[in-house]
């Protein structure tokens, strides 16, 4: 049986239209109409509860499951991952596979739109083998359904026999003997395994470790059957015109339990539609949706389409991080949105109002980006010591704080808990690479585990590498080798004044001709040593003088200029043409930014240095 769709005129909105205004300057009546029809159009409405109807899922919406048992600890974040599951009715057209598409693309704007739901499903036995399909269906038969009917009956009715006493008994009526082969024709083939899906398993043999096998009516059941799509499912929990009146004969004894339901007619899909229409009997349709329907069926079969009533269910994957932390935090929290990923790991800056939920945080941030995170940290204190390390504390997933990071093509070896690395500074470093030429001598002074000197490397003649952390130079020179650029980055384990001094001071087979002090928080500190830096060798005005690229943050009102001036007082000069450059925020009010200008000549042959190098 297939709903009846009864069309009928509906009432429109009463329109209420302003008097038209008397014509002048001789303009014709038209544009005065539709001057009133467009811009003084006004729209009565009547008052409708439907007004503030709530579109979308969320989870402040839709039928909750019943409590479970409470769930195990897990390290401190124990997140019932079941309250999030929610239930919505939604109604559903039930339409061959083969017109799905055509369907679907004539009632777009009145199917269902939510984000990662597809409008077209699939339920169980909405699918068959050709070769079942080739069976049940003939040309004679229409969609079958009437040769399906005479199958079943012979495989389950039974026949009332007679016995002594007057009594009858209930015998099964046996196949005759040429439905009989063509049953078997069609379950086994060449290798003698049977084809029905039902069946299949009998034949086969069991697996030790049978995963997701328990048929239960559940959530997790319900989950098994979602397939591929891991966050949501959907079933049929109706059909629009049952009656309930007769027990309907179904297919489970010939076909299985996934074939039930005497209206199978093959392989079929579900159209979803529009929230709105989810208990709306098929006489309440939108008259669009009536007139496709209708429409296509004085063209083929009557009864080719189905309403049906489904249950639309969305699991704890489905949700967004934001809609999970909002639901677990207080109300009125700032939920944290932000962070940084250093392959493997992200690292999070909680507030001390999330300190007390940060467990529950991290977890939520580490289901949301498996399997690519695997550990989840947080910041204690600020960078207070002279390696640049923080102090980690691991959250969530395993404490393992080595990590591969892939930046433009290159690969690092990073471990957090040694060394200093910001993923937020690619972009920065990128720019600045590309700014040297293949002539170019660099000279990083503050190298790290070799972000900006690996990646000249690649470009220029030759590198010079220094930091003070021995743990970060162990780490570049692992990354130099891992990159195959031996031959072109020499590597230091110096202060940053002494590595300066002994690089200009050293007559090396290459001058050096870009500096790179990256080091925000006192690289302008370190400027000091440039004065006087080619005091001792002969003065020529064709020497070439390097180009220093410093980074420092500001905190005033003009940070470019606050930025030069601190540039200026470390010199004893004053810069004239210098390029500066605003990296990024990384406080409310604080800037890092990056200063670019070529040694000044009175800076580099001063006679009198600032300070005497040891």
């Amino acid at each position: 049986m297939s709903s009846a769709f009864a069309l009928r005129t509906r009432h429109h909105f009463p329109f209420s239209f302003p008097p038209i205004p008397s014509p002048r300057r001789l303009l014709p009546t038209k544009p005065y109409l539709f001057y009133a029809l467009s811009s003084n159009l006004t729209v009565t409405l009547a008052a409708d509860p439907a007004a503030s109807f709530h579109y979308g899922p969320s989870l402040r919406h839709g039928r909750r499951p019943p409590p479970p048992p409470p769930p195990a600890d897990e390290g401190g974040a124990a997140i019932d991952r079941s309250s999030f599951i929610r239930s919505f009715d939604v109604a559903a057209l039930r339409v061959p596979a083969a017109e799905c598409s055509a369907l679907e693309a004539r009632l777009r704007g009145h199917l269902l739109n939510w984000p990662r739901v597809r409008n077209v499903a699939r339920v169980a036995g909405d699918d068959v083998e050709p070769e079942l399909r080739r069976m049940l269906r003939g040309p004679a038969e229409g969609d079958g359904g009437a040769r399906l009917d005479s199958l079943a009956r012979r495989a389950q009715n039974t026949s009332h026999i007679g016995g002594g006493g007057g009594e009858e008994e209930e015998e099964p009526l046996a196949l005759s003997p040429a439905l009989y082969r063509e049953k078997l024709a069609k379950e086994f083939n060449c290798r003698g395994y049977l084809k029905f899906r039902n069946l299949a398993k009998i034949s086969r043999p069991k697996k030790r470790k049978e995963k997701g096998r328990k048929k239960e009516e559940s959530r997790e059941g319900l989950k098994e059957r979602a397939g591929k799509n891991e966050f949501s499912a959907i079933e049929v929990v109706s059909n629009g015109d049952d009656d309930g009146d007769e027990e309907e004969e179904d297919m489970r004894g010939l076909l299985g339990d996934e074939f039930g339901g005497r209206r199978w007619r093959g392989p079929t899909r579900l159209l979803l539609l529009d929230e709105r229409y989810a208990n709306k009997a098929a006489e309440e349709l939108p008259e669009a949706v009536k007139a496709v329907l209708c429409g296509d069926s004085e063209q083929i079969r009557p009864s080719v389409y189905e309403l049906v009533r489904c249950r639309l269910t969305l699991f704890y994957d489905y949700w967004q991080m934001s809609e999970l932390l909002e639901a677990l935090l207080p109300e009125g929290m700032i939920v944290p949105t932000g962070f940084e990923t250093v392959g493997h790991i992200v690292h999070l800056n909680l507030r001390d109002e999330h300190l007390p939920y940060k467990k529950l945080i991290a977890q939520v941030v580490l289901d949301k980006n498996k399997p690519k995170i695997q550990t989840v940290v947080n910041k204690i204190d600020a960078i207070q010591n002279d390696y640049r390390t923080m102090q980690l504390e691991v959250l969530a997933g395993n404490h393992s704080l080595v990590t591969t990071v892939i930046e433009n093509g290159i690969r690092f070896q990073v471990d957090l808990a040694t060394v200093y690395w910001n993923s937020r500074l690619a972009t920065e470093r990128h720019r600045l690479v590309n700014n040297f030429t293949s002539s170019d001598v660099v000279c990083d002074v503050f190298s790290g585990v070799g972000p900006i000197a690996i990646s000249a490397a690649r470009k220029v003649k030759h590198v010079y590498a220094n930091d003070l952390n021995p743990n970060a130079v162990e780490y570049l020179e692992r990354n130099i080798v891992l990159n195959k650029l031996e031959r072109k980055i020499e590597v230091f384990n110096m202060d940053g004044r002494r590595f300066i001094g002994a690089i200009f001071a050293s007559q090396r087979p290459y001058a050096v001709t870009q500096v790179v002090m990256n080091l925000p928080n006192a690289a302008a500190e370190f400027l000091d040593v440039f004065r006087g830096i080619s005091r001792n060798r002969m003065r020529d005005d064709n020497c070439t003088l390097p180009k220093i690229h410093v980074y420092g943050f500001s905190k005033a009102q003009n940070p470019e200029y606050d930025f030069c001036e601190r540039i200026n007082m470390a010199l004893c000069d004053i810069l004239k043409d210098v390029e500066l450059h605003r990296v990024r925020l990384v406080a409310p009010g604080k800037w890092m930014l990056c200063a670019s200008f070529t040694l000044p000549r009175a800076v580099a042959f001063a006679k009198q240095p600032n300070n005497d190098l040891v």
